[in-house]
């Protein structure tokens, strides 16, 4: 598996449908208040066959090569349920999903899905910032008995916050793509000048330090 290969098409297919969206000059401000000058939409990939295409079958690489020891797919809820359930049948592999909290009806289950103790899971998430939801997700499924291999995703930040809390909590995960590739190819491909790419950087680096705006 070339992942350095899978990293380079993801951002280009991201970019080529404009799940990648870059506004340095005028930031996007995140449900938790975090400025970005990036917004990454990857529910777009489910409506271009293509990149849809590219999307899952790299993920079923990912889970073939990293977690061959896999015997059920969960998907976050809800961006990762359509990734999980077509990544599921390519692999052959069960698959279901877990809610951000318990459902208030029926049997009030936050596991959709058969789930035995013991299984191992591997997460399928579309995108990771500070990685607080995956982790809530993994800590949910390790609950309920499973023994989560880790977590496969399209598009990772790498903020320091994410990786610090996926050490803490002992959790593998591998991204399709990530924000320093992303950033260079939308360089190479003219979606962003060469001299924002450092802006970029400084913001993934420190997302409170709201300094790179002005430059």
């Amino acid at each position: 598996m070339d992942m350095t290969n899978i990293n380079q098409k993801t951002a280009e297919a991201l970019l080529s449908i404009k799940a990648v969206f870059f506004r340095p000059e005028q930031p996007f401000t995140w449900a938790s208040g975090i400025k970005s000058p990036i917004y990454c939409d990857n529910r777009l990939t489910l409506t271009a066959p293509e990149v849809r295409n590219h999307i899952e079958n790299s993920l079923a690489e990912v889970i073939r090569n990293e977690y061959p020891e896999a015997e059920v797919l969960m998907g976050t809820s809800t961006a990762g349920i359509a990734h999980a359930a077509i990544t599921g049948h390519i692999l052959g592999l069960p698959m279901g999903y877990v809610r951000s909290g318990n459902k208030d009806h029926g049997r009030e289950n936050r596991i959709e899905g058969k789930l035995e103790k013991g299984q191992k899971v591997v997460v399928i998430e579309d995108l990771i910032s500070t990685g607080g939801s995956v982790l809530e997700v993994v800590a949910a499924l390790r609950e309920a008995g499973a023994e989560v291999l880790g977590i496969a995703s399209i598009f990772t930040y790498g903020m320091k916050k994410g990786l610090d809390r996926m050490a803490e909590a002992n959790v593998k995960n591998i991204s399709l793509t990530n924000f320093d590739v992303i950033a260079n190819v939308a360089a190479q491909q003219g979606y962003i000048k060469e001299e924002d790419i450092a802006r970029l950087i400084a913001f993934r680096n420190n997302p409170s330090d709201e300094s790179w705006i002005g430059k």
